[in-house]
């Protein structure tokens, strides 16, 4: 797992509805939610700029966050995010408060490794990945912020399938449990495209 840790300041906001969240974006705030655990749901309010500087780092949707309310921390992790139809803007957040053992289903990002220089890759094939993340059941503890495929001996005609990818210690692929059948390829190489008129020529 990496080193890497997000925090975000936030305040409680008394005032709900439509209204009072549009006062909030005006301020340059943004409406979220904490729920979760044996504590009620709270709402609260965010800064637009905090957590628009943290959306780039894919990490952020699949870790640990650390969010100080009003001084007291809590640790969540990002369940739901409501951006704008087509304007680069947040419009609200849930995140859900997580203990340290807490069992967890959570999306995880794919990361793909010897693309370039795999076997198959080097013999002219075409690398087609078809997964870009997996769901997973572990405890907040054991979350990764991503799971690496290895595509170093993988050769044209040859995938991967979700049983074939190493995985963390206490992690495991949701899908799998559900039986065979959903042992789905995550990534396969292609032969390489023939030159129809090329061939025609010969």
């Amino acid at each position: 797992m990496s080193q890497e840790t997000f925090a975000l300041d936030a305040t409680r906001r008394d005032d709900q509805g439509k209204g009072a969240s549009r006062r909030l974006r005006r301020e340059g705030k943004i409406p979220a939610i904490v729920y979760g655990g044996e504590t009620a749901p709270v709402a609260i309010a965010i800064s637009h700029n905090e957590i628009l500087k943290h959306l780039d780092h894919e990490a952020f949707y699949s870790h640990v966050l650390t969010l100080n309310i009003a001084g007291t921390e809590e640790k969540v992790i990002l369940r739901d995010l409501h951006r704008h139809p087509y304007k680069p803007s947040v419009m609200h957040a849930d995140f859900q408060r997580v203990t340290a053992q807490q069992a967890l289903r959570v999306s995880v990002p794919l990361h793909f490794l010897n693309k370039e220089t795999c076997a198959g890759a080097k013999a002219g094939g075409i690398v087609n990945i078809v997964l870009t993340e997996v769901e997973v059941d572990c405890t907040a503890d054991t979350l990764p912020e991503f799971i690496e495929v290895d595509l170093k001996n993988l050769n044209v005609n040859e995938s991967i399938h979700l049983s074939q990818i190493n995985m963390p210690k206490g992690v495991k692929i949701h899908a799998l449990a559900l039986g065979a059948s959903h042992d789905s390829s995550v990534v396969a190489i292609h032969p390489p495209k023939v030159d129809k008129s090329v061939e025609a020529e010969g």
